[in-house]
Parts: structure tokens; C-alpha cells; sequence
């Protein structure tokens, strides 16, 4: 046996542990680069030969270069990203939507609350043309606070429109990358050895995607990797990547919505398919948190504009002629829409056919919701009206009224389909729409009075105004007597003309802590409270306020007074009101901070996981690197004593 084989057991020797040193050094340098996998070169011992004596070996041949990967650990790793992407991106809304439901002095609370106590000073002084003007500033300044919440709100939904498009131009750019990363894998996948370094710059690229969008992957057999988002729509397939669009929610399209376009026609995709990522995050906010933010807002600024409006009609102000000018409405707020879907029937020029009307009816009786009204199938000629604050369903025709407003139909298509928000941009066109002090309506139109020759204690609790006298019940009529029959509350009532004749008449009996009932007076919409013991022959007269006292009139102040006690929206203060969807808002924040910290724990941990199998050990590799050292120098041994052995074999050869 010749010196040959011992030689070519030294060269590859050599040139595997070579190879293993150059691999651990490809490992040391890549330690730190984010979603590098492990590589190693596998070795296989060669074939021996044989001999009469036996197999002598013939050394070692490098048959690859692997990676350490874990297919099931990377999966995981890319599902957690997504879903604490998602949970990031909506708490990081919400934080910039928590400062719009401010406490303390800042706050819509005590903007309404300030400007309802303004109404303490023009009870006291109902002629002080000051302590009205302080009541008209305050007025402005709440619906100046309202607007500017609503203009808040505006530009959070740009903010969230805009980083959708941001977000979804990163999405098709790295979409385009995996193509092209795919197309490269396969190319060379005839070589048979795996690309590991496009590899993990594939396996980089799904896991930048997946923070954005949750993503589903399928290998192919020619290495490349289909990628599907939105329970399963195509995003790459092989060399091919889809593109994703922003376009106008189909409902309103005023907010965002992302579709996947594909042969030109973009289809929308909807929050929940998405399944995660911050798109699905940024979707979620403004579909659920942003729209209940405005309709809170909205609701109380409806709210306390239309009770303020309601009973300043119910007054009368200082401007001339005195006694003839009924108050007008304080506050205007923004509109109410009915917005047609984007698929509803249209017209050749594009408008839609159907249209619905909204006309608030009942301001206090508002819910913080918006609605979606869609054809009933069951029933024609009407319609299933959602609630979706709390998905109530309710059946409906023209002219019904739910929550607080009318719904009117104007020739709606079969299929059609409505968004109906009547609190929506409220707060965003609020103004206050009186500047002159005069025109506050403190005085109220009748004033009860008793009569200088009662024997009794009966006096004026209060006469309180409840809703315009229209229509009046008896034409001519101008004011009520009450004279009481006996001391135990009975009495006759009489609706008389200017000349004091009998226009109607009847009796009753009062009953002490109980309103007076006459039908004129709940005909004419007021309540009569007296206090005392009336006697018999006493006489109580409700008449209209005379134009000598009306600048000294107090009681329509102090019926606007009172609505800082009242229940304007659903029951609740405008203050409680305020607590309440500050309480909302913050709850929400906690819970998105709670779930961001808690998915991005997990994500932490799954990404722990995947690089502890996956991922460079420093210390290892250093070990690694002396013994490939220490074999790379007993290889070059081995060739040293070839080679002695060669010159020695060449010197016995040339002494012959």
C-alpha cells in the first residue's frame, strides 16, 4: 500500500474540519443579525476499501450544510407576532384617544357642568343683562369644547387612515420580497443543497409580515412557500405576490377598510378575517373603540343641546315686544345620517335610488350606537333595524321611532342596506347660536298667583312648564281660576276669555304633595304644584305673564337651572354621563394595555423558544472553534508524516 491514501485521508481530513471552521465562523459573525437559523456542516464517513486484510478507511466527505430550524417553533413564533402586533397598535390608538375624555376642570363634565350653574347668577338677576352674558359665554365655550373633541376624533381617524395605507404599502412591499426570495430558492433547488441563507432571509420576511398581518404558509415542492391572509386569500403564491388597497369602508366612507385586489377588483376583508397584526388592530380601533368614542361624545352633546333647546322654546326673552317672543334654540349640533351602503341600487348617474331620514324626536332618549338597517326577508315592507351597541334587533316602518328618533324610508330598493348614525357627528358641528343676552328665554309664560282675600295658607309650589301650549285648548282662552269649595282640597276650575266670561269649566280635588289636575292645564302643558292648606272660597289664577314683569321673571331660569339635576342622557347627569364614558374609555385602555403586555410576553417566549434551537450560542461556538482548530492541525499532521513518509520511500528508491 502506497503513501496515496494516507495523504488523501490527510486532504480531507483538511478540508471537512476547513469547512467546519468556516461555518462556525459564518455562525460567530451572524450571532446578532435578527432571525439568522444555526448552521452546521454534517459529515459522513467514506466508503473504506477493501483489502485481503481487511476495509481500510478511506477519511471523511462533507455531504451538507444544514440549518438548525423548527418548522412548529416558527409557526408559533409568527402567530404570536401578529396577535401582539394587533393588541400593540390598537393600545397605542387608544393612549392618543384617552386624551380627548379628560377629568377635572378640562373636561366636557365640567365644561356642561360650569355652564348650567351660569344659570345660578340669571335666576337671582333675570333683568342683569351680565349675568346673562355670562350664560351665553359659557355656552360657547361648552360647545366650542364639544367641537373640539369632535375635531379630535377627525384626526384620529386620519392618523389610523393614514398608517393603514403606511402599513399596507410595507405588506405588498415585503409580499413582493418573498416572490422574489421564492423565485431565487427555487432556482436553485436543483442544486440539491438548501440556500440557508435565503432561507432565513425568506423565514425574516414572513416574520416582519406576520407583526402586520396574520399569515398561513404552505411549502411547495420546489422550496418556494405560499403565503394566505384573511382566512385564505392569496397573498404569494410561488413567484406571484397579491397586493392589498386601502379603500372607503363600504358603510361609511369617512373610515377604511383593506381589500386584496385581485384580476382588478379589490375585495374588502374584513377585521375579524384578518385574525391578527397591527392592520387588524388598526381596523378594530376604528371600527369599535373610535365609533363608540364619537357616539359618546355625540350623545351628550345632543343630549344637552336638545333639553337646553327644548326648554328655552318653553320660555319667554327680553327682546320686543315683551311677552310675545318665545325663546330659540341655544345650541345647534351636528347632523343626523342615514348613510347608504356602497352596494345599495342606483340611478345611471351613480346616486343611490332608496334613501332613509332620521328626525330626533326625543334627545334624552338617544343611545351612544349606531344602527344598521337592512331589508326584512320575512316580511315585506319592512325592516330589521340593529342596534349595534349591543346587537338588539327590532322590526321597522316608516315612521316607527326607536331610541329617541324617527325613521323615515324614501322608496328603498329590496336588498338595500343603511347605516344610521344620529349621534355620530354631533359633537363636530355644536355652536352656540344666540349673541345677545336678550334672547335667553328666563321668564315663563304663565305665572300662578294667589288671591289677596285667602282665608287658607295655599301658596305656589311651583308652576312647572312641561311643553308648548299647542294647540290651546279652547280658542280666546287667556287664563285658569281655581276656587276651592271646601277645606278639604275640593274645588272648581274655570278656563276664562279676556273679558273674564266661562269658556270651560269643571272640578276636582287636590290632594297635597300632587300636581293640580285640570285637563286645561295638561292640555296647555303644565304642571301646578301648591303647597299650604287651602281654605274654602280660595282662589289660585294662572295667567300669563304680564309684559310689566317679565324682565323680573325667574321661572323658565329656573327650569334650565334644574336640567344640572336631570337625567339628560338615558337617566344619567350630564356629569354622570361624562363619568361614564370617561369609565368606558379607560376600562378599554386597561384592557388593550393588559392584553398588549400579556401577547407580548408570549410572543417574547415563543420567539425565545424557536431561537434557543435555532439561535447562535456565542460560547458554544467558541468551543466548537478550537476543537475544528485542533482537528484541522492533527489533519495537517497526518499529510506531515505523509509527506516524511514520501521523501523517505523516495530516498530508499534513489539509494538503489
Amino acid at each position: 500500500m502506497g503513501v496515496s491514501p494516507l495523504m488523501s485521508i490527510g486532504v480531507k481530513a483538511m478540508t471537512a474540519n476547513y469547512a467546519a471552521l468556516q461555518t462556525t465562523s459564518h455562525n460567530i459573525a451572524n450571532a446578532n443579525v435578527a432571525g439568522y437559523s444555526r448552521q452546521q456542516v454534517e459529515l459522513a464517513t467514506a466508503q473504506g476499501q477493501f483489502s485481503g486484510a481487511g476495509y481500510f478507511g478511506k477519511g471523511v466527505d462533507v455531504v451538507a450544510v444544514t440549518r438548525s430550524h423548527n418548522e412548529f417553533l416558527t409557526r408559533e413564533s409568527a402567530s404570536a407576532q401578529a396577535l401582539a402586533g394587533m393588541d400593540v397598535a390598537r393600545l397605542e390608538q387608544l393612549r392618543r384617544l384617552e386624551g380627548v375624555f379628560r377629568t377635572g376642570e378640562t373636561g366636557l363634565g365640567h365644561a356642561s357642568s360650569a355652564f348650567l350653574n351660569a344659570m345660578v347668577d340669571m335666576v337671582s338677576r333675570p333683568a342683569d343683562l351680565a349675568a346673562r352674558q355670562v350664560v351665553l359665554s359659557r355656552a360657547a365655550d361648552l360647545a366650542a369644547r364639544f367641537a373640539e373633541a369632535g375635531a379630535t376624533l377627525d384626526e384620529s381617524q386620519a392618523s389610523v387612515n393614514g398608517e393603514l395605507r403606511a402599513t399596507v404599502a410595507e405588506v405588498n412591499s415585503l409580499a413582493q420580497s418573498i416572490a422574489e426570495v421564492n423565485q431565487r430558492i427555487a432556482a436553485l433547488r436543483g442544486i440539491g443543497q438548501p440556500p440557508n441563507d435565503l432561507l432565513d432571509e425568506r423565514e425574516r420576511l414572513v416574520a416582519r409580515l406576520s407583526q402586520h398581518v396574520k399569515v398561513s404558509r404552505i411549502d411547495a415542492d420546489d422550496g418556494s412557500l405560499a403565503i394566505f391572509i384573511g382566512g385564505g386569500q392569496r397573498l404569494v403564491l410561488g413567484n406571484e405576490a397579491t397586493k392589498l388597497q386601502v379603500v372607503p369602508d363600504a358603510a361609511d366612507p369617512s373610515r377604511s377598510a383593506v381589500a386584496i385586489v385581485e384580476n382588478g377588483i379589490a375585495r374588502p376583508i374584513g377585521e375579524e378575517a384578518l385574525g391578527g397584526g397591527s392592520i387588524a388592530g388598526l381596523l378594530r380601533f376604528q371600527n369599535q373603540d373610535l365609533t363608540d368614542a364619537r357616539n359618546l361624545i355625540g350623545r351628550l352633546a345632543a343630549a344637552v343641546a336638545g333639553a337646553v333647546n327644548q326648554q328655552q322654546s318653553l320660555g319667554l326673552n327680553l327682546l320686543p315686544p315683551l311677552g310675545q317672543s318665545a325663546g330659540t334654540s341655544l345650541f345647534d349640533v351636528g347632523p343626523t345620517r342615514a348613510l347608504p351602503n356602497a352596494a345599495n341600487a342606483r340611478d345611471a348617474g351613480g346616486n343611490p335610488i332608496g334613501s332613509v331620514a332620521l328626525t330626533i324626536t326625543d334627545a334624552g332618549a338617544l343611545q351612544p350606537s349606531e344602527y344598521d338597517l337592512r331589508e326584512n326577508p320575512a316580511v315585506a315592507g319592512s325592516w330589521l333595524l340593529t342596534r349595534l351597541l349591543d346587537g338588539k334587533v327590532s322590526t321597522v316602518v316608516s315612521g316607527d321611532v326607536v331610541d329617541g328618533m324617527r325613521i323615515d324610508f324614501g322608496a328603498p330598493q329590496a336588498g338595500d342596506r343603511f347605516l344610521l348614525q344620529p349621534v355620530t357627528r354631533a359633537a363636530n358641528g355644536m355652536k352656540a347660536l344666540l349673541d345677545d343676552p336678550r334672547s335667553l328665554a328666563a321668564a315663563a309664560p304663565l305665572v300662578a298667583i294667589t288671591d289677596q282675600g285667602n282665608s287658607g295658607s295655599v301658596g305656589i309650589g311651583q308652576l312647572q312648564v312641561n311643553a308648548a301650549p299647542d294647540p290651546a285648548p279652547v280658542p280666546g282662552a287667556e287664563k285658569l281660576r281655581i276656587t276651592f269649595t271646601d277645606d278639604n282640597g275640593a274645588y272648581d276650575w274655570e278656563l276664562l276669555d279676556s273679558a273674564n266670561a266661562t269658556l270651560v269649566f269643571g272640578a276636582g280635588t287636590w290632594q297635597p304633595g300632587q300636581p293640580v289636575q285640570t285637563p286645561a292645564l295638561e292640555s296647555y302643558g303644565y304642571t301646578l304644584h301648591l303647597s299650604g292648606v287651602p281654605r274654602s272660597g280660595d282662589i289660585v289664577t294662572v295667567a300669563p305673564t304680564p309684559a310689566s314683569t317679565m324682565a323680573s321673571n325667574n321661572g323658565n331660569a329656573l327650569a334650565l337651572l334644574g336640567l344640572r339635576d336631570a337625567g339628560l342622557a338615558d337617566g344619567r347627569t350630564a356629569v354622570e354621563a361624562w363619568s361614564q364614558a370617561i369609565a368606558d374609555i379607560g376600562v378599554r385602555v386597561q384592557s388593550a394595555r393588559t392584553s398588549a403586555d400579556i401577547s407580548t410576553t408570549v410572543a417574547g417566549q415563543a420567539e425565545l423558544a424557536r431561537s434557543s434551537q435555532a439561535g447562535v450560542n456565542l460560547d458554544e461556538e467558541a468551543a466548537r472553534l478550537i476543537q475544528y482548530q485542533q482537528s484541522y492541525q492533527a489533519a495537517a499532521k497526518v499529510l506531515q508524516v505523509a509527506q516524511t513518509l514520501f521523501d523517505t520511500l523516495l530516498q530508499v528508491a534513489a539509494g538503489r
